[in-house]
């Protein structure tokens, strides 16, 4: 029984998984005017044009990656609180299992706060040192 729910869920789970690579797999352009824009943007970056030369302030180097990297932490603190709830969903009593699921919940949303507070705090000292 317990191999069947487990197959359900790892079935549920490979969905938007598959879905989201294969929109990264294949991008739909539909314009040769898209595709002549993408190629000189190309072209551009390698010349050194449009590529952020500056450490800090808007659009800079370090925003940029800051951004992405709170962006993924955030993500997979999401894609752990699913997963908890799953586990508390699945856990069918056990007291073992419910506090693994509740502990997995409790870090996923500590992982959200820490995020959210860490973009703040980022963005307020960038901020102040590109003013200052």
């Amino acid at each position: 029984m317990t191999k069947t729910i487990k197959n359900v869920i790892a079935g549920l789970l490979i969905v938007p998984v598959l879905a989201f690579g294969v929109s990264l797999v294949s991008p739909v352009v539909s314009q040769v005017s898209a595709q002549e824009s993408s190629v000189q943007k190309g072209i551009d970056a390698s010349k050194g044009t449009g590529v952020p030369g500056e450490l800090f302030g808007d659009g800079s180097i370090f925003t940029t990656i800051v951004n992405i990297l709170l962006f993924l932490i955030g993500a997979i603190s999401v894609i752990m609180l699913i997963i908890g709830g799953i586990k508390y969903t699945v856990s069918g009593g056990d007291s073992g299992q419910i506090t693994s699921a509740k502990n997995t919940i409790l870090y996923a949303i500590i992982g959200l706060v820490v995020a959210f507070l860490a973009f703040a705090v980022v963005n307020w000292v960038l901020g102040y040192l590109t003013t200052a």
